[in-house]
Formats: C-alpha cells, sequence, structure tokens
C-alpha cells in the first residue's frame, strides 16, 4: 500500500495536535506534514522523522504556504490530504471588538484557510486526486451573537468549501468542511474564567471533545462528503436558525441565561 501524504495545520495543539498524533501512529500508511506558527510548540510536541516533517507556517502567508508545500513535494512527492485546522477565536459582542481584530479573525480564519485551499489545491488538481478538509464551526452555519466575527469568518469558509467542493469534484478534487459546536482544547479551559455573556451561545449545545472530531476526520477521509455538522442535531438547529434568523430576537435572551448556567457549572465542575 502507498503513504499517503498529509499536511495538518495547527498541529501544535488542540484539534490539530490530537489528529497529527493519530496520524502518526499509523505507522507505514501516512507520511505527515504538522505545520504551526507555534514553532517551538510543534517541536515539543513532534520529532521529525522519516515520515514526519515539521514547517513552522503562518497561514496568513502566501510565501509560507508555498514553502510549505514545495518541502512537502521535494521531501514526499505528492499531497493526498490538507486538514485545514489552524484558528483563532476570541469572543466578543461586535461593539467591544478592536478594530485590529476584524483583520486578525478574518485573516487567520478565513483568508489563511482560503489561501492553502488554494494552492494546495493546485497541486491536487494537477496530480487529479487530493483531499481538503476544512474546519469551519456551527458559528458560521448560523449567525451567532457574542462572536460576530468569528461567524463571519467560518461562515464565509464554509461557503467557499461547499462552492469549491463542487468546481472541483469531477476534476477528482474533493472538499469537506466539518463544522463543530464547542470543542474542550486547551484553549477553552485557559478562557473558561474569563467568559462573559459574549460566549453564552456556545455553551447552550454541547462540549464536544478532540475525539469527536477524529471520528469526523476519519468519516470525511471515507465518505468524502459535502460537510459534516458535529453534532448532527446542532447542525440542523442551526440550519433552522439560519433560514429564519429573526427567530434569535425571541430566543436569544433565554438561550444567553442558558449557556451562561452552563458555563457557571462548567466552572464549578473543573474546580471540584
Amino acid at each position: 500500500m502507498t503513504s499517503k501524504v498529509a499536511i495538518i495545520t495547527g498541529a501544535a495543539s488542540g484539534i490539530g495536535k490530537h489528529w497529527a498524533e493519530v496520524l502518526s501512529k499509523k505507522i507505514g500508511e501516512y507520511q505527515l506534514v504538522f505545520a504551526d506558527s507555534n514553532e517551538e510548540g510543534l517541536r515539543a510536541a513532534f520529532t521529525p522523522a522519516e515520515n514526519i516533517l515539521l514547517c513552522p507556517l503562518d497561514i496568513r502567508s502566501a510565501d509560507g504556504w508555498r514553502a510549505v508545500i514545495d518541502e512537502t513535494l521535494r521531501r514526499f512527492g505528492r499531497i493526498d490530504y490538507l486538514f485545514n485546522i489552524a484558528g483563532a477565536n476570541r469572543p466578543l459582542f461586535f461593539r467591544d471588538q478592536p478594530l485590529e481584530a476584524i483583520d486578525r479573525t478574518i485573516d487567520i480564519n478565513l483568508k489563511g484557510a482560503l489561501i492553502g485551499m488554494k494552492l494546495v489545491g493546485e497541486v491536487m488538481l494537477k496530480q487529479g486526486a487530493g483531499h481538503i478538509v476544512n474546519v469551519a464551526s456551527l458559528a458560521g452555519v448560523s449567525p451567532t451573537p457574542g462572536n460576530a466575527l468569528y461567524s463571519a469568518a467560518k461562515g464565509g469558509l464554509r461557503n467557499a468549501s461547499i462552492a469549491t467542493a463542487i468546481e472541483w469534484r469531477k476534476l477528482g478534487v474533493a472538499v469537506t468542511v466539518i463544522s463543530p459546536d464547542l470543542v474542550d482544547t486547551p484553549v477553552l479551559t485557559e478562557r473558561l474564567d474569563s467568559a462573559g455573556e459574549e460566549a453564552a451561545l456556545a455553551f447552550t449545545g454541547v462540549t464536544l471533545t478532540v475525539f469527536d472530531l477524529e471520528k469526523a476526520f476519519w468519516k470525511a477521509m471515507r465518505e468524502e462528503p459535502l460537510e459534516i455538522n458535529l453534532p448532527r442535531w446542532r447542525g440542523w438547529l442551526t440550519k433552522l436558525n439560519d433560514l429564519i434568523p429573526s427567530i434569535m430576537f425571541l430566543l436569544y435572551d433565554g438561550m444567553k441565561k442558558r449557556g451562561m448556567k452552563r458555563l457557571k457549572k462548567i466552572r464549578r465542575e473543573r474546580k471540584a
């Protein structure tokens, strides 16, 4: 069996780190490129090997992407998968967001992922095969008060992913977008104490784990669907809200109270 070549962004922490660890244990099945802007964290988490390449990458940089792609092709000869996982978010009501947060949030969560999809996609189109998996968010499926910038960025990534998937499918390249609910990562733990009403809607659903995302990645690789929402029932609710957005005028206050109640419960449980 020929080893598959996969690039994983955001590999130094959270979802990306877990998925990188999972694939690195599949000895002989994958040749791997782990990329992250946190080079120190990346090298603390992984050791370079014959089948593992570590690359510093600011996903906002087209030149940075080209360097990673060139090194991947030089080392492994092709690219079969791109897992676009890197992202960043700090919920705030839109009135409280500093102006510079617009560039940062859009550049990291949308622009960076699109640059990678474009440049890696060009390689895959030449090969006539490949699969790009973009990690968006349920906040991008439906407008999310308290998280407007992130919602805008991830909604753009979702739309671009689905549009591109339709363009490229007959050319041999698949694109899947995975939109999860809140995921329990070290970043979430760090921000629990400072989170306020702006983050309330994120706590109205379920808290996923990196193992839930791992299952979604395997499903994406097996079936190459256009979209995976996690959990599925929450995805249908967000799509209903997107269909009738004015319903949020009626539901928001109640959802905010519910989210704050659950947030306080999670804080108590983690301090116990």
